[in-house]
């Protein structure tokens, strides 16, 4: 005898709601204290070298430029006039010099305008190879 006929049996649900509420916590909890790489620096690992110095150094034309927007050619005073006027200087220290290196000694002071308007002088004057003197920073200062 079957005394339950009468009596429905429901079918066990489950409820996804509290599920979906403690996963909505959950992802609000991993945003706020998630920390994010920073992938907008750049890393580079420069190369090193291991020769000697040459024997010989190449024949340089030094340029010094002061905090004062002064100019020196190969120690001598040079009043800067515009780009092209001291194109012309640099092409008579030049002159006589087989593959001339121009040597640039810019004042830590010195607008940048001023290494600027060099370089565009030597870009005139026709000379390629062009670098920066720098100082190494005295012991225990960076």
């Amino acid at each position: 005898m079957d005394f339950r006929r009468g009596i429905r049996r429901d079918e066990p649900e489950i409820n996804f709601i509290p599920l979906i509420d403690l996963l909505l916590v959950i992802l609000i909890f991993l945003m706020v204290t998630t920390t994010y790489s920073r992938f907008t620096e750049l890393q580079v690992n420069l190369p090193t070298a291991g020769a000697d110095r040459p024997s010989e150094r190449p024949a340089e034309i030094v340029v010094a430029v002061s905090a004062g927007g002064r100019y020196l050619l190969d120690n001598r005073a040079v009043a800067f006039a515009g780009a092209p006027g001291f194109a012309q200087a640099l092409r008579q220290a030049a002159a006589g010099r087989d593959d001339a290196t121009l040597v640039i000694h810019a004042d830590a002071g010195a607008s940048h305008q001023s290494v600027v308007d060099v370089l565009e002088a030597a870009r005139i004057a026709g000379l390629a190879r062009v670098t920066f003197a720098a100082q190494a920073p005295a012991s225990g200062q960076r």
